[in-house]
């Protein structure tokens, strides 16, 4: 909109402008080097007088008024702009983030299945080793040990090695590892 209220009053302005180059010897703007700031600033200055000549002071206000907005607008633009680019590498550096920690979270699992399966056999080490010992032996060594790992253990056994063993423990120890093995989940 800002575009074709300018274009409106270059039209309208050609005629001055053509005017006052011929009565005036001004050097040809293009040959003139301007920066950003400069240029605007002589483009308002430019506006400004020719609707001044024009006499209609709502029409000098309203399109300063729009110069500002457009200024405004694209500052904001601007901001936008590297507020988008700072989103956009945020976001990549968070997608990296959440792909190493799942990297990470798969290795600790394998660990932790690593680790289960490595107990198990030696559970199961355990259990071959403790049914080939006599049930005194036998309910010694599970005697002493955790209760968890000789409830584990027992519940591997043969219900009448099983027997034998508490059996042979003393009647605490018996006692305490049998309650155990009736709630022992299977």
């Amino acid at each position: 909109m800002n575009k074709i209220f300018m274009l409106f009053i270059l039209t309208i302005s050609m005629p001055l402008f053509a005017e006052e180059t011929v009565k005036k010897e001004v050097k040809d703007p293009r040959e003139q080097k301007f920066n950003y700031d400069e240029f605007q600033e002589a483009v308002n200055e430019r506006v400004e007088k020719q609707l001044k000549r024009l006499g209609r002071g709502k029409i000098i206000n309203f399109s300063k008024e729009l110069m500002k907005k457009e200024e405004l607008l694209k500052l904001r633009e601007i901001e936008l702009e590297k507020l988008a680019e700072q989103l956009k590498m945020n976001s990549s550096d968070f997608k990296n983030k959440i792909k190493n920690f799942r990297g990470n979270q798969v290795k600790f699992l394998a660990c932790l299945d690593d680790s289960d399966k490595q107990k198990e056999k030696r559970v199961s080490h355990m259990v071959d080793v403790v049914s080939g010992m006599k049930p005194q032996s036998a309910a010694e060594v599970l005697s002493v040990q955790d209760s968890e790992i000789s409830i584990r253990i027992l519940g591997m056994l043969p219900p009448e090695k099983v027997s034998k063993i508490f059996n042979l423990m003393k009647k605490e120890i018996s006692a305490r590892l049998q309650k155990q093995y009736m709630t022992m989940k299977k």
